[in-house]
């Protein structure tokens, strides 16, 4: 079969009224990023659907795209043909005739057109008709039809698809802002990121990096991560900062039930200044209730306190065998488990404080001056973009 288009399908944003404008829009500029190596593919956006004009190019690693875009509710291959009666019924005899799980056949007609003289009931008849007559072995089966050949009529041209293909659904990564997530490098940040994307954030990311107590094995794998998160949206912009300084004082310093507690201050206290130099309204962790002793709740009313920006906690309420179940399905998990240890493995305290009160963590902290080294993690912050993995074309591969 020859499709020559990809028709998507909004599901949520369609319920947007007034808005739906800007979620459309997003969605738009996300579906080009993805497919950009396939240069004579188009995208064509309209308020009820959004089109892939495929030119010619291959619809298969496009499709695969497409099942990753935060958004989609759901896409189909499509023939387009003009608004004629036979050109319509031709599409759809010729749609049954190459599909593989074409035993039987129901026809799904949807006007939208209003100036197309023949309504939807009409035309599932006609069409039913021409295919029976024109073709020898396919039943119609209204209730479980080898194929159900959708017909959408609208103004400028008509699709027949044969299949309906389940997007990610959610709202488009960034049409609902922007957002600093402190990504570790384990299981559960990836997947924090993930789910904000789908409720149409953007993600810049924040990892704390404490060479030689970490080696550039764990730095790579937070990039091999946010490369990862990025085919759910565009590109993620790592902010890498050298912890080593500030980690080590805290570790000297600091009696060592409260030092990850304090380390954690710290971390929020740096995000906070990444993200209003960014631009960034919000951070995202991948904390869940009573996982470690930093998110129980004494844990997190202590450490929060540094900071007033809002922090998104997609994985609140999950146990960690759900978080893993979503790491395997977006293909974090293997890299995740790689077993180099980030900095938040570094120093930990054989007893950590679970219920760490706030006036002693006031009374550590007040006699130490962390001021000139959290400057110098802010200021030797060094910047890395992952971008989505794409099958790159050779050059001049269109004209071999």
């Amino acid at each position: 079969m020859q499709y020559d288009h990809i028709l998507i399908r909004y599901g949520e944003m369609a319920l947007k009224g007034k808005n739906r404008k800007h979620f459309t829009r997003q969605l738009e500029h996300n579906v080009k990023d993805q497919i950009r190596s396939y240069r004579k593919a188009k995208v064509e956006r309209t308020r009820d659907r959004m089109y892939i004009h495929l030119h010619g190019e291959d619809h298969e690693p496009i499709v695969e795209a497409c099942r990753h875009i935060f958004g989609i509710h759901s896409f189909s291959l499509a023939i387009r043909t003009a608004n004629e009666e036979l050109a319509i019924k031709q599409a759809a005899l010729q749609l049954l005739l190459d599909n593989p799980a074409g035993t039987s056949f129901k026809i799904s007609c949807r006007r939208t057109n209003k100036k197309f003289p023949i309504d939807s009931q009409e035309m599932n008849q006609r069409i039913g008709a021409y295919v029976l007559q024109n073709s020898e072995g396919y039943p119609v089966d209204v209730h479980k039809p080898g194929v159900d050949i959708m017909v959408e009529i609208r103004e400028q041209a008509t699709y027949v698809t044969g299949q309906k293909i389940k997007g990610p659904g959610g709202l488009p990564a960034g049409s609902s802002g922007k957002t600093l997530l402190m990504l570790s490098g384990g299981i559960d940040s990836p997947v924090a990121g993930y789910l904000a994307m789908k409720r149409g954030v953007e993600i810049e990311a924040i990892h704390f990096h404490s060479p030689p107590y970490t080696n550039e094995r764990a730095k790579q794998k937070v990039i091999d991560l946010a490369q990862t998160l990025s085919k759910f949206g565009a590109k993620v912009k790592i902010h890498v900062v050298p912890f080593t300084d500030l980690q080590v004082k805290v570790h000297q310093e600091i009696p060592f039930g409260y030092s990850m507690t304090v380390m954690r201050r710290m971390m929020l206290k740096i995000s906070e200044r990444i993200a209003e130099q960014n631009g960034i309204l919000s951070l995202t962790s991948g904390e869940s209730l009573g996982q470690v002793a930093s998110q129980t709740m004494e844990s997190m009313h202590t450490i929060n306190e540094v900071t007033n920006y809002p922090i998104l906690r997609p994985l609140i309420t999950m146990d960690k065998s759900e978080i893993i179940d979503i790491a395997k399905q977006i293909d974090t998990y293997d890299i995740s488990t790689r077993p180099y240890d980030d900095c938040c493995t570094v120093f930990v305290p054989d007893s950590p404080k679970t219920k760490p009160r706030r006036e002693k963590v006031h009374l550590y902290e007040g006699t130490i001056d962390f001021s000139s080294e959290i400057e110098k993690a802010v200021k030797g912050t060094e910047i890395i973009t992952a971008v989505p993995e794409l099958e790159e074309k050779a050059p001049f591969a269109d004209l071999l």
